[in-house]
């Protein structure tokens, strides 16, 4: 699945700022990931947000938002956001994600494994 290059160049633009930002391919689309916590990201013309359980319902009260139900089932704490909205939202959107994943624990860092030689 493609994703809109313009809205990820917007949300690039907004983050850029913050430091400790990468990308990813995920979900068909393309993640943005702050300090190893998935933030929000790019599925076809919709900003996925993660936007942790406790502010779920809230958020999905919200033009535009919608449950991100990727396998068939609500993700808590996802939200799918659409429409004009961005237009002007999407900074608002992006701080309510990086509130969330401020939240959380540090990531550990994985160790690399090595196959063993056949």
């Amino acid at each position: 699945m493609a994703f809109n290059d313009v809205l990820a160049d917007r949300i690039r633009a907004e983050v850029a700022r913050r430091g400790d930002i990468s990308e990813r391919k995920m979900f068909g689309g393309l993640a943005f990931m702050a300090a190893g916590h998935m933030l929000c990201g790019v599925v076809g013309d919709e900003l996925m947000v993660r936007v942790g359980p406790r502010n779920y319902e809230a958020c999905l009260t919200k033009p535009g938002a919608r449950p991100m139900a990727f396998t068939g089932r609500p993700m808590t704490g996802m939200i799918y956001v659409s429409g004009e909205i961005l237009e002007t939202a999407l900074p608002e959107w992006l701080e309510q994600a990086f509130e969330f994943v401020n939240s959380l624990p540090p990531k550990s860092a994985k160790k690399k494994t090595r196959k063993p030689a056949s």
